[in-house]
């Protein structure tokens, strides 16, 4: 604990954005981004809205992420072996008194700037945003966490996919097309993929510190194919989509995130050293955003 009191002003701020984990960001930005364009194509664009949906996004993902800090530090989950980015509460770099005081504020933060968005949208906006800060704390807190029983992956199935594009598009539309939560599947299924990849990394120290992920629960191979599986859907949902509505379609401009895929399928499949993997998941944070970015161009651009 001497080390916290005596951290420079600097330091400490490069702790907390350490512990917020800005490298897996993307997977807030992204399905806010994607809800936006399928609004502003609409003609339904309402800018203090969309921007009000990306700070809500980004304050739920990094306090949920304080909040796994905390809550893995608790059960001891995070081990000197850990091969993944530095978790600074088991480090004592940061108390565990400060941390969760820190992703109270954040997930309090997240629900002033909600509270515009719930006058905008009303109730169903309400339950969005109070499931999203629950299962936020829910997903390493609580006697049955989420992420230790294998329900992390449905968990950001849905709340990184269907439910942030959906609820973006709502907030600004003011209304809802099928259309758009079924493009929120794409997001959500890449963000997946990015914790598919985080959860293979772990495999052995988590099983070790009894976290069920799917890949501790199924093994290494279904991990291996649920990454591919998330990439592939994903891929398709934009070809679907142009399909069924015989318009959008440049959105399959997203299906170029296939290139750079390719070459970390390889790497997930052939990987001897899990340590490499970090590498991948870093990898896999920008293809949800790149994915994303051109989706959002394609749905725009007139086709």
């Amino acid at each position: 604990m001497d080390r916290v009191k005596t951290q420079t002003a600097p330091f400490r701020w490069k702790l907390w954005w350490m512990a917020a984990r800005p490298k897996t960001l993307w997977a807030s930005i992204a399905p806010v981004m994607m809800g936006t364009a399928m609004a502003y194509a609409d003609g339904h664009f309402h800018p203090p809205a969309a921007l009000a949906a990306l700070m809500g996004a980004l304050l739920i993902q990094m306090g949920t992420n304080l909040a796994n800090d905390y809550y893995d530090y608790l059960k001891g989950a995070d081990q000197e072996k850990r091969l993944g980015p530095l978790r600074v509460t088991q480090a004592g770099l940061i108390a565990p008194v400060a941390m969760k005081r820190a992703f109270i504020f954040t997930f309090s933060l997240a629900f002033l700037v909600g509270v515009y968005l719930i006058w905008r949208g009303g109730w169903p906006i309400l339950i969005v945003g109070l499931l999203s800060i629950l299962f936020g704390i829910l997903y390493t807190g609580g006697p049955f966490p989420l992420g230790y029983n294998g329900l992390g992956d449905i968990f950001v199935l849905i709340f990184f996919g269907p439910v942030a594009v959906a609820g973006t598009y709502y907030v600004q539309a003011l209304a809802l097309r099928p259309e758009v939560p079924i493009a929120g599947l794409a997001p959500g299924l890449l963000s997946t993929a990015l914790l598919t990849v985080n959860n293979l990394r772990d495999i052995d120290t988590d099983r070790l510190a009894g976290k069920r992920t799917l890949a501790v629960r199924f093994g290494k191979h279904f991990a291996q194919w649920e990454y591919v599986f998330c990439i592939l859907v994903a891929a398709f949902v934009p070809i679907y989509l142009a399909m069924k509505l015989h318009t959008h379609y440049f959105s399959i401009l997203a299906l170029a995130i296939l290139i750079p895929a390719f070459s970390e399928i390889k790497t997930i499949f052939s990987f001897s050293d899990p340590a490499v993997l970090n590498h991948t998941l870093v990898r896999t944070g920008k293809m949800v955003f790149i994915y994303s970015l051109l989706f959002s161009i394609g749905w725009i651009l007139p086709g």
